[in-house]
């Protein structure tokens, strides 16, 4: 209903089909896809001139559509920065469409502005500039991550093909004790040494931005009340704080906490038809990132923790017997808790437990000696001040007439 009101109220959908160094574009009149007439195109244009024909070639009462893509969030920014209305589509159905049928800029074009009056092709939320940037930060310290497992594990391999096998848990990015160790490993020639070093050069490099990015996550999630309040949670700590904050942005955009449960994709998705066998679960759809720390916070729950969500997640193993099925289960409920503290409807924190002082020290650890020393102030002076934003820095009212399950209860919980 919504979408017909909007179509109702734009005088022309212009498919705009974006490469980094040109666009084409295709302005489309008309209620349906079968109604519709392509009243121009405008192929293979630099990027460079975007605006300057957005002024000239399009109103404010034209809608420009875009398809999901590396610089889609950007481009609709600029567009709407000069008074033009911009949405961005998901790419999933328009790239089906683009397999169906012989594709060319053009065509794709077409196809967007006529996808968007279908109504197949559903709008994109598009993040704003902050939460942007920190979305930023959140890939790029995964990234991080990932090289240093590859590197680690080109060394490790190095070693193994050379008949060395390190203890676990052993030490390999601290200078001078990762070269005693292994040089003691065993007479390595020359050549094998010089091909030891480098490996080492690359894991600690990787280690170094690791370290970067996460120091940097610990610094926003210290200084924003919205992140740190997260953090009151079971089973979240700054890197699963941040990455909610980043990658829900605003909590408004859910009206409840199923939709979040199902942007996240800890809904399941079952197939059935005819006699076949029903196939479902929770995996290929959602936000995998996001699901994926989730899950390893209820994990970490349902290890070494006596909380009501621990213990509800106890019983249901021991009824279920299947732990895979109980640890999404219980991300399940962790994220419907996500829901109801970043939208506010939660109680004041009076006072900070043993627990979430201990977690907030972890936090502050995680910012690193030399930033703290760099900031002037004292490891003690960032954990006070991160107490006083867990107690003051956050707005909560929470609705009388809500009921929560046992597991839910609004309660500070570390």
């Amino acid at each position: 209903m919504n979408m017909d009101k909007e179509i109702s109220s734009v005088e022309r959908v212009i498919g705009l089909d974006a490469h980094p160094d040109s666009f084409t574009a295709a302005a489309i009149r008309g209620p349906t896809p079968a109604a519709a007439i392509v009243e121009n195109t405008f192929h293979k244009l630099p990027m460079s001139q975007l605006a300057a024909w957005a002024k000239k070639h399009t109103t404010a009462n034209d809608l420009i559509v875009l398809e999901a893509s590396g610089n889609s969030f950007q481009l609709v920014r600029k567009l709407q920065a000069l008074g033009r209305r911009a949405l961005v589509l998901e790419s999933c159905h328009l790239g089906k469409l683009k397999e169906a049928h012989a594709n060319n800029d053009k065509s794709s074009a077409v196809r967007m502005g006529k996808a968007y009056l279908a109504g197949t092709a559903r709008p994109v939320w598009v993040p704003d500039a902050k939460t942007q940037e920190r979305r930023d930060w959140f890939h790029a310290h995964r990234k991080a991550v990932k090289r240093l497992v590859q590197a680690r594990n080109s060394l490790l391999s190095y070693l193994s093909d050379n008949g060395v096998r390190l203890k676990r848990g052993s030490c390999l990015t601290k200078p001078g004790a990762a070269e005693e160790l292994l040089r003691h490993s065993r007479q390595w020639t020359p050549r094998q040494w010089q091909v030891i070093e480098a490996l080492l050069m690359q894991l600690r490099h990787a280690e170094e931005q690791r370290a970067h990015w996460r120091s940097l996550i610990a610094q926003e999630v210290l200084a924003d009340p919205e992140l740190l309040a997260i953090v009151r949670l079971c089973g979240v700590r700054d890197m699963i704080g941040f990455a909610l904050g980043a990658l829900i942005g605003d909590i408004q955009r859910f009206a409840n906490p199923k939709k979040l449960v199902k942007y996240v994709g800890l809904n399941p998705a079952f197939d059935q038809s005819g006699q076949g066998q029903w196939t479902g679960g929770i995996g290929g759809h959602g936000r995998k990132d996001l699901r994926c720390l989730l899950i390893e916070g209820a994990q970490a729950l349902l290890r070494c923790s006596d909380t009501p969500l621990a213990k509800w997640g106890k019983r249901l193993l021991a009824r279920k017997g299947q732990i895979n099925l109980v640890v999404a289960a219980m991300a399940r409920r962790l994220t419907v808790v996500v829901w109801y503290l970043m939208l506010g409807r939660w109680t004041e924190l009076e006072e900070v437990d043993a627990r979430l002082a201990l977690k907030v020290g972890k936090i502050v650890s995680q910012v690193g000696k030399a930033q703290i020393q760099h900031s002037g102030k004292t490891r003690k002076s960032w954990i006070a001040e991160a107490h006083a934003k867990l107690k003051t820095g956050k707005t909560y009212v929470l609705d009388p007439h809500q009921t929560f399950p046992r597991t839910l209860a609004p309660a500070p919980c570390s």
